[in-house]
């Protein structure tokens, strides 16, 4: 995953820009994700991942607002669905 990020994200001490915070929340969630399956009764955990899942899904949201093309891109190089109707 890191190849491919490092085109997309321009500015690589920049936290704030878009495309670094959906590739760090990605990052996070499948880190989370790997950790659920070997522990599923870890609710505070399975509660962290749903809230990184919001806070992605709403960058994302954004991102297709303001620019498409680019929103497809990081789609298709961090391997992640997209939105439901966009």
């Amino acid at each position: 995953m890191e190849n491919k990020t490092s085109l997309l994200i321009i500015r690589n001490k920049d936290k704030g820009f878009t495309i670094s915070q959906i590739y760090y929340l990605t990052h996070k969630v499948s880190k989370l994700s790997s950790h659920l399956q070997l522990h599923p009764k870890d609710y505070s955990s399975q509660r962290g991942l749903w809230k990184l899942l919001g806070k992605r899904k709403s960058l994302l949201v954004y991102l297709s607002n303001q620019n498409t093309a680019l929103y497809t891109k990081v789609l298709k190089n961090l391997n992640i669905r997209g939105l439901k109707g966009r």
